[in-house]
């Protein structure tokens, strides 16, 4: 008879067990009646196969890491033997990837849809989200909780800001940083298996103001010029993870390579084409839109603008999703109206497409350089190639001021305006 046994596999609960690995032991099966073991082969990193065969010792020369195989790991490629981000900051990108391949198991997980049905979760965030936050979702919470703790862990972080928090945290007296993030992006769209993602941005703690109460220093620290960024990133959760950052000299992607646990160099020193043929935004509020944003959009899809191609529509309605594919490809990825958070989309989001090239802009100003008035402050966001941003800007009106969540309410009091001006012409005339 055969009889195989098998060891339970710890995997990371979605609900409760936030200190759980993220990747599981890999099973051992026996044959007692053969006295024979099967022994799953250790697979060769995929992912490391294609650094080395798509970058050949780029990464090995130019950024520290293993120059045998000719690839590198996100901790080799930035620490010592390569960028030399310093101890401190190293430290803490350890804690903030280890926690993304938290989510990434989280985002993946066959259970997460329970979490949905969690009263204790969905209890305590109802009626809980401020005017200017999106009301959080359960996942969104465990996601926030998971990068909390990496970020108390690490010991380098005084402050944390996040779209699900009211309020910055204050986390440490000593921490040289402070963090701001986004940490599950577009998670409204995990039940469809639609790529999500989290979006970082790590400042220097101000120094000068360690003699504030505790809610204002941690407010001012959080609500620091985009200029000032010494590093930032997101994390893509789709058919791959990707790990992209800037360190303040280029932008590099890394790729999740599951059989080591590692995020392995695939795209080292990106640069966004000038151009692209891409624009991603929602057609559907084509009429909400106004007259300079429409005419830049009819005109380049009929490639009657400063490039002579036409454009094509590409849309995942994932800021992180439709960011990455703008990075790599060109084009301009936008949300027209004063929906994106300045403080932890825009400004992570922006400096490193200006780290690879590209330009972030709300249509009229550079986006570094808006200097944040609250931590939830919301503002149209353009990112992506310089020239079609730029082309963008030429024309003018492009921020979108009819919010379609009040569309009715709008319309009809725009009719009301409208009339009553030409009734009063009529008089006139």
């Amino acid at each position: 008879m055969l009889q195989l046994l098998s060891p339970t596999i710890s995997y990371p609960s979605p609900l409760f067990h936030l200190t759980s690995h993220p990747f599981p032991p890999k099973p051992h099966f026996c044959s007692t009646h053969r006295l024979s073991f099967y022994l799953p082969p250790k697979m060769a990193s995929f992912s490391g196969f294609l650094a080395k065969s798509q970058m050949g010792m780029t990464a090995g020369g130019g950024g520290g890491g293993d120059s045998a195989n000719g690839f590198s790991s996100l901790m080799d490629y930035v620490g010592k033997g390569g960028l030399d981000v310093g101890d401190d900051l190293l430290v803490l990108l350890y804690h903030i990837q280890f926690a993304c391949k938290r989510i990434a198991a989280l985002v993946a997980s066959p259970f997460n849809s329970a979490l949905g049905k969690h009263s204790a979760l969905t209890g305590a965030t109802s009626g809980a989200a401020a005017s200017d936050r999106d009301k959080p979702k359960p996942l969104d919470i465990v996601a926030n909780e998971i990068i909390l703790s990496s970020l108390r862990n690490s010991g380098k972080v005084s402050v944390m800001a996040s779209e699900e928090d009211d309020a910055p945290i204050w986390i440490n007296d000593d921490g040289p940083f402070v963090v701001v993030l986004d940490p599950l992006d577009g998670s409204r769209n995990i039940d469809a298996s639609i790529p999500t993602g989290t979006i970082f941005g790590v400042y220097n703690r101000l120094k000068e103001l360690d003699n504030q109460p505790t809610e204002e220093k941690a407010l001012l620290n959080s609500l620091q010029s985009g200029t000032k960024l010494v590093a930032a990133g997101y994390v893509l959760y789709s058919s791959a993870t990707i790990l992209c950052a800037s360190f303040g000299s280029g932008t590099h992607a890394f790729t999740l390579d599951h059989s080591t646990g590692d995020f392995i160099l695939t795209h080292p020193s990106i640069r966004i084409p000038p151009r692209g043929q891409i624009y991603s935004v929602n057609d559907a509020r084509y009429f909400d839109w106004p007259e300079g944003l429409r005419q830049y959009i009819d005109t380049v899809r009929q490639g009657k603008g400063k490039f002579p191609k036409k454009y094509s529509a590409r849309y995942i309605c994932s800021l992180v999703a439709d960011f990455h594919r703008t990075v790599l490809y060109g084009g301009i990825a936008m949300n027209p109206r004063d929906h994106l958070r300045l403080v932890y989309e825009a400004n992570p989001l922006s400096y490193l497409a200006e780290q690879a090239g590209g330009k972030g802009s709300d249509g009229k100003s550079r986006i570094l350089s808006i200097q944040p008035v609250k931590l939830h402050q919301r503002l149209p966001l353009f990112l992506g190639s310089l020239e079609d941003i730029d082309e963008l800007e030429s024309y003018g009106d492009v921020q979108q001021k009819v919010n379609p969540g009040n569309n009715g309410s709008v319309t009809a009091k725009c009719a009301v305006i409208t009339m009553s001006t030409v009734m009063v012409n009529c008089e006139r005339q």
